[in-house]
């Protein structure tokens, strides 16, 4: 039977971060099947585990696609008069975002309760495509076609943005005059807005449409669904 990590098995299945979860062992507080746990021990479903005396229920993978309407924030940290994306979800298992999209930004998000699924999905060291939909302010510069070539050419040679390295986009698709398709294998903060502020163009909307080949499709803005089988075995690829 697969064994898990005991501070990663607390933290997907109550509200304890794994620091506090290795807090809470070296303090004596935590048991497994009734004996004093120590750090670095591994546990499987049929093991009992209690904190402070109480039971940590195991709970079911989720795995659950979201479009983010503009102006929620992807933290599980709620803060007074913020839209959170969490209040758009009502189940019982703690789950987070894999990756965020900023607070003026919408479309796809993927939310687990897989620790190990959201570790090679976040970690720079995985590339994952992200593709957006991305639309410019109005200005006269984009209907200079040689302009708009170099543009192309810079974002895929990549940008200084002042980061250790380049910014830069997989794949960019000219659609029109104000409106762009950018695949990105990186996530460096808030870096199409960064990159076309390069040469002085506002995002006026940017929209994910597809992460780690999973389509955001006909989901509607703040509604959500979970994933099916094929979609899950797509992102475990």
């Amino acid at each position: 039977m697969n064994k898990e990590n005991l501070t990663k098995v607390i933290a997907e299945n109550s509200n304890y971060s794994r620091r506090k979860a290795e807090e809470l062992i070296r303090l004596g507080l935590v048991s497994i099947n009734n004996h004093i746990a120590q750090l670095g021990e591994k546990v499987s479903k049929n093991d009992e585990i209690k904190v402070n005396g109480q039971k940590i229920v195991h709970s079911q993978k989720v795995y659950i696609k979201l479009n983010k309407p503009v102006a929620y924030v992807c933290t599980n940290r709620s803060f007074k008069g913020e839209k959170n994306i969490f209040s758009l979800i009502n189940i019982r298992e703690k789950i987070v975002s894999i990756g965020r999209l900023d607070r003026d930004s919408s479309g796809l998000l993927i939310l687990t309760n897989d620790g190990d699924l959201n570790y090679r999905l976040s970690h720079p060291k995985f590339e994952h495509n992200k593709i957006y939909l991305v639309k410019i302010n109005n200005d006269e510069q984009l209907k200079n076609k040689i302009f708009l070539n170099k543009l192309k050419n810079d974002f895929v040679k990549g940008i200084n943005i002042g980061e250790k390295t380049l910014a830069k986009a997989k794949k960019i698709t000219i659609i029109n005059e104000q409106l762009f398709e950018i695949t990105l294998a990186e996530g460096k903060k808030r870096q199409i807005r960064r990159m076309f502020g390069f040469f002085n163009l506002r995002v006026e909307k940017l929209k994910r449409i597809e992460f780690a080949g999973i389509k955001l499709g006909n989901l509607k803005e703040g509604q959500w669904e979970n994933l099916n089988k094929e979609e899950i075995n797509i992102l475990k690829k």
